[in-house]
């Protein structure tokens, strides 16, 4: 499965990955000592610097919430989308997770909600050492965008079920963890493409209160699923897979503010432009 899988990357997708990579390969970095990228610092702190991302823009990274530790906010997405979530840390390996939203939520027009409240749940397998990577296992049925009820499935299709590794860099006065993993996502009833799809990113954090987040995911499970017969069009992805980019900005001690432009290869089918979407979290602990 997995050559058949690899067999399916285009070109796109091979400039998208190759393109981030080099990015990572410039970056002037030495090994972090002091932030590991899976535990984050002082739980009491409010700073991006000791909370890294549990997540980039889509996919998922190593980090967990610290024990007692939770956070809730809102993402507003494409056609007046928009998606409340919540996450709590119940140990400083595990975390759970609850979203709910819909689509035309911050319109005119009567919301399309989605059919059920997302759950996710994290478990930090491995801590990061000085020569292993952080490795963490993973469910989340919360997809992105607008929900599909002929295809019974999202926009950006849930990520199921996952593993990722986050490695964690130090370069000069800034801090920067790179990730990768691999997931099966659940929603492939109706499309019956059930490839096993990988996605890379990483994150910068400068300053303690601006951090960068990139990510690359191949969709390889989202590039050529069949057509339902009652839809009249056809919901899977070009083959470009997704590249995001998003700025996030700690606004105050407690919350942050995130703007983000993905789908930049525009892989949607029903696209003319990349996505822009804005992101608030709020942090804080019990």
């Amino acid at each position: 499965m997995m050559v058949s899988s690899m067999r399916l990357i285009s070109r796109t997708q091979f400039i998208g990955v190759t393109a981030l990579a080099l990015l990572m390969l410039a970056l002037p970095v030495r090994a972090q000592g002091d932030r590991p990228a899976s535990q984050g610092g002082d739980p009491d702190s409010h700073n991006l610097f000791e909370n890294p991302p549990r997540w980039l823009i889509d996919i998922p990274t190593a980090n967990t919430l610290k024990r007692g530790n939770f956070d809730m906010g809102v993402r507003i997405y494409a056609n007046g989308g928009g998606l409340g979530f919540t996450n709590i840390g119940l140990s400083n390996r595990f975390m759970i997770g609850l979203a709910y939203g819909g689509e035309s939520v911050v319109s005119n027009r009567s919301p399309n909600w989605n059919p059920r409240i997302g759950f996710a749940l994290k478990f930090r397998l491995i801590d990061e050492s000085i020569y292993i990577p952080a490795v963490s296992i993973g469910y989340c049925d919360q997809g992105d965008g607008a929900w599909d009820a002929i295809y019974k499935r999202y926009a950006f299709k849930a990520r199921g079920f996952y593993a990722v590794a986050s490695r964690g860099f130090q370069a000069y006065h800034w801090a920067s963890t790179w990730h990768g993993g691999v997931n099966f996502s659940v929603e492939n009833s109706v499309d019956k493409d059930k490839t096993v799809n990988f996605f890379v990113g990483m994150d910068a954090t400068f300053d303690y209160n601006l951090a960068l987040l990139l990510e690359y995911d191949f969709a390889l499970n989202d590039n050529s699923g069949e057509q339902a017969a009652a839809a009249g069009y056809q919901i899977s992805g070009k083959g470009r897979g997704y590249l995001g980019f998003s700025i996030k900005w700690l606004f105050t001690r407690n919350l942050e503010l995130e703007f983000i432009a993905k789908d930049l290869l525009t892989n949607r089918r029903e696209s003319e432009t990349f996505t822009r979407e804005v992101r608030m979290t709020y942090l804080d602990n019990f």
